[in-house]
């Protein structure tokens, strides 16, 4: 179901996406609109899950993150119930900061991090090779990440 944002959607969207911590005072100044109206429109967005929440952006480096690395799966077998568990068991580790099911050669892919290069390899030996359903493993690492957003266009 898509949804069809006018211009004081998109300028919210926009200004939320930026910065999560704007006050109902500042949106309504920036879209022309008392507080009430424009917290009403704001609820609306939420109501509807255009906004699915709010999250503080954390530094990873900062955190002991050196690593960022990437793991393509390719899987023995596609049933429901083998993509279920495995699914289920990705979700549960907290160093895969994403997990997409792709077309073509690899079935997943997962975005990992890890401490150095020692904890990646160890992670991928005692974790991810014992996920259902996994036949073939490929890692690459981030040398340097060029853009990170997690903006989405509201034209």
């Amino acid at each position: 179901m898509s949804f069809k944002p006018d211009a004081v959607d998109r300028q919210l969207l926009t200004a939320l996406q930026k910065n999560g911590r704007t006050t109902v005072g500042e949106l309504a100044e920036l879209v022309s609109l008392s507080p009430s109206p424009c917290w009403r429109r704001v609820r609306q967005l939420e109501d509807r899950g255009v906004i699915a929440g709010y999250h503080a952006r954390l530094d990873r480096k900062l955190l002991g993150y050196g690593v960022l690395g990437f793991v393509h799966l390719a899987m023995h077998d596609h049933t429901p119930e083998k993509g279920d568990a495995f699914e289920r068991e990705v979700v549960a580790l907290p160093q895969i900061l994403s997990c997409h099911n792709l077309s073509g050669r690899f079935d997943y892919q997962l975005e990992v991090v890890a401490q150095d290069l020692e904890a990646f390899a160890e992670f991928v030996r005692n974790n991810i090779r014992g996920l259902p359903g996994v036949r073939e493993i490929s890692t690459s690492f981030s040398l340097k990440e060029v853009k990170r957003s997690y903006e989405v266009p509201v034209n």
